[in-house]
Formats: C-alpha cells, sequence, structure tokens
C-alpha cells in the first residue's frame, strides 16, 4: 500500500451499491451486523456515490457506519456523478449535500464518477476536476480520482492531462479482462504507466461469475477450493497494480465468503488460472448479455424499464433453455410494467452504459424471444 494511503487496512473494500434490501429500503439492521464484520475482520473502505439505490446507500451508510463508528475507523469514498449537476456552481452545494446524507465532514476519496469520452468532457467544461482539487486543499477530501468506463486511449488522455488524479477505479473481471469491448487489461496498463493504484469494480461481474453455467461450475469444481466469487475476486486482486478490490456485498453469507479468502490473499496459483482461462471460453462460447446490472441504464430510461432484469432473463434462458424464464418474463417481470418492446429506441441508455452495450437492438432480441405468441 503506498505511504499517502496508509489509512487503508487490506486489499478489500465493501462496495455500496448492491445492500441488503427489505420491503423497498436498506435492512440497515443487517446492513450494521456486515459492517461490525468487516471492521472486526481488518478492512476499513467503503465505498458509495449519491445515486446508489436511488439514494438510499449514502443515509444507510450515516446510520448503519459514520453514526456508530469513530472517523478514524473507516475509509469512505463518494463520488461526483455526472446526472446530479449542469454547471460548476452546481457541485459545491451537492458535495455538502452528500457529506450531510452520510453524516461526515470529509471523504477520504473523491472520484470523478464514469467517465468516459464524452462524460469527461462535461466535466471539463464544469471544471469540476478543478473544483475537486479545491475541495482537497480544503481539507474536504483527502484525495482526488475517478471511476473509469471506455477504452484506454481515452483513459490515458484524461490521466495526462489532469496528473493530479491519484487513483482510477476501473471494472476488471476474467471475462472482461481481454474483451475489446471493455479494454480491461489495456486500462491497468494505463494506471500502471501513469503510476496510478487502481481500485477494481464489478469484479464478479454483476453477479454473473457466481450464477455460472454449469459447464463453468464443473471447472471450478474440481478444483475443490473456494466458491465460484472467491476465483473472480482474486483474479483481480491478484493483478499487478491493483490496490483494492471492491464487491457488493447483499448479505451475510457474502460477507462471511468474501471475507474468508481476503482476509489471509493468495494470488491465484498456476493451475487456478487455468481454470479461470477454461471458464472464459465457456462464457464465450454462451453468447451471453454481458450486462453487470449497474442499473446507470434504468435512470436514463423515459419508459422505466427494467433493462438489467430482462437482460438476466435473457442469459438465463440461454444457459437452462427451460420454460421458468419465459414464464418469469411474462408473469413477474413484466405483468406490471413495462416490456422490451416499449423500448422508445432513443439511445440515452446507451450513452451512459458502462459495457457500451447496444442496448436497442438487445431489447428488440428478447421481445422477439419472449413476447411471441407462442411462448
Amino acid at each position: 500500500m503506498s505511504a499517502q494511503f496508509e489509512k487503508i487496512k487490506g486489499n478489500f473494500g465493501f462496495g455500496c451499491m448492491r445492500l441488503p434490501m427489505k420491503d423497498g429500503e436498506v435492512d440497515t439492521e443487517e446492513f450494521s451486523r456486515m459492517v461490525d464484520a468487516f471492521l472486526e475482520a481488518g478492512f476499513n473502505y467503503f465505498d458509495t456515490a449519491h445515486g446508489y439505490l436511488d439514494g438510499k446507500s449514502e443515509p444507510a451508510l450515516r446510520e448503519s457506519l459514520t453514526s456508530r463508528y469513530p472517523r478514524e475507523r473507516y475509509v469512505l469514498t463518494d463520488k461526483l456523478s455526472s446526472h446530479f449537476f449542469n454547471s460548476q456552481e452546481e457541485i459545491r452545494p451537492l458535495f455538502q449535500k452528500q457529506l450531510e446524507a452520510c453524516g461526515v465532514e470529509y471523504f477520504d476519496f473523491y472520484l470523478m464518477h464514469a467517465q468516459n469520452k464524452d462524460v469527461f468532457e462535461k466535466y471539463k467544461r464544469c471544471r469540476a476536476y478543478e473544483t475537486a482539487l479545491e475541495l482537497r486543499d480544503e481539507g474536504k477530501i483527502r484525495h482526488m480520482g475517478l471511476s473509469f468506463h471506455d477504452k484506454a486511449q481515452v483513459l490515458d488522455r484524461i490521466l495526462t492531462e489532469y496528473p493530479q488524479v491519484e487513483v482510477v477505479q476501473i471494472q476488471l473481471n476474467y471475462v472482461d479482462f481481454e474483451d475489446p469491448s471493455v479494454e480491461s487489461r489495456k486500462c491497468l496498463e494505463v494506471c500502471r504507466a501513469h503510476g496510478k493504484p487502481a481500485i477494481i469494480m464489478e469484479p464478479v461481474k454483476g453477479g454473473s461469475l457466481v450464477n455460472l453455467p454449469q459447464e463453468a461450475q464443473w471447472v471450478f469444481d474440481a478444483l475443490k477450493g473456494g466458491s465460484y466469487a472467491s476465483y473472480a475476486i482474486r483474479f483481480a486482486a491478484s493483478q499487478e497494480g491493483v490496490m483494492m478490490v471492491l464487491s457488493g456485498m447483499g448479505n451475510m453469507d457474502m460477507m462471511r465468503d468474501n471475507v474468508s479468502y481476503m482476509r489471509d490473499f493468495k494470488p491465484l496459483d498456476d493451475r487456478e488460472q487455468k481454470a479461470v482461462a477454461e471458464v472464459c471460453a465457456i462464457f464465450r462460447s454462451q453468447g451471453l448479455i454481458p450486462c453487470t446490472a449497474c442499473r446507470y441504464c434504468t435512470e436514463r430510461c423515459p419508459k422505466g424499464i427494467d433493462i438489467p432484469a430482462l437482460f438476466a432473463c435473457m442469459n438465463r434462458k440461454k444457459v437452462f433453455n427451460n420454460w421458468n424464464s419465459v414464464y418469469y418474463y411474462q408473469e413477474v417481470l413484466t405483468s406490471q410494467g413495462t416490456k422490451a418492446s416499449d423500448c422508445l429506441k432513443c439511445g440515452r441508455c446507451e450513452e451512459i452504459c458502462p459495457q457500451h452495450l447496444k442496448i436497442r437492438e438487445l431489447l428488440t432480441e428478447v421481445a422477439a424471444e419472449f413476447e411471441k405468441e407462442d411462448s
């Protein structure tokens, strides 16, 4: 761990985009138990954003973490998200609102959120990076960084224009590592070239690397080792230049499992690396939609289509090819809401999708699969 980040304990962080829920609200009792277990295991890094869980993540952290522990016990990261401001003048009031929502007087890390080529232009126009650096100079944030969803060339440009960036949060998992649309490996190489520690998000690809196809399960089961999640998270943590791997944990079982292999972390050995390569080949052969269920698209959709849920349903149909997926689509997902065919083709979802998916085309395919008369 770099000396300037010595407050961080371990290389494993609690991502607060997917928290335990109960009746549509964060289950703060369960979340508090998870916070306690996380801290007791020797970790202390928490990551949130203003829009996570429709604005419920920050207040949940206030109730379950910041109001219950002294400030020196934890490291808290928040983000400046593009859809909450349109001018430089709006940034500081938003920042203050975030501090109050989290119940703190400063953030340890403040990230320029979900940077890509177009979003970066808005941040430049609004002098967002400059404002964040001013907040750092004032002691209201300790470190300034960015989270990133684009090609490596764009990341290199941002870090060249703003060398003051201290950390970079990138998407990285074993399926995306060599994917030409995500360029995880190349983005990590850019971080290393600029001397910026990397924080990893989506190490289990929104749960896709836990809910594996049967053939992939057999590969990992033959190792007679850890959980499916363990291979994914340890793969990310094994990469050179990685400072921290985040996991979005929705219950205590996930917490216990993650902590069990990250407390005394060991990189993947050669046998495990070979198994990962086999699983990657199996995923490529499935032709699955590489959606991570980050839900950025649902924030933009004017029809309120639950795009990640429909894509997950399509993937289950491809993997298991059974009646249950059709029933789930027709009787659960869309019986009281919007269907894939309700898409207006406006493209707002594609503008923000971190995976650069052709969502409009994919929704057309989903509609053709599940909304035909003989389904």
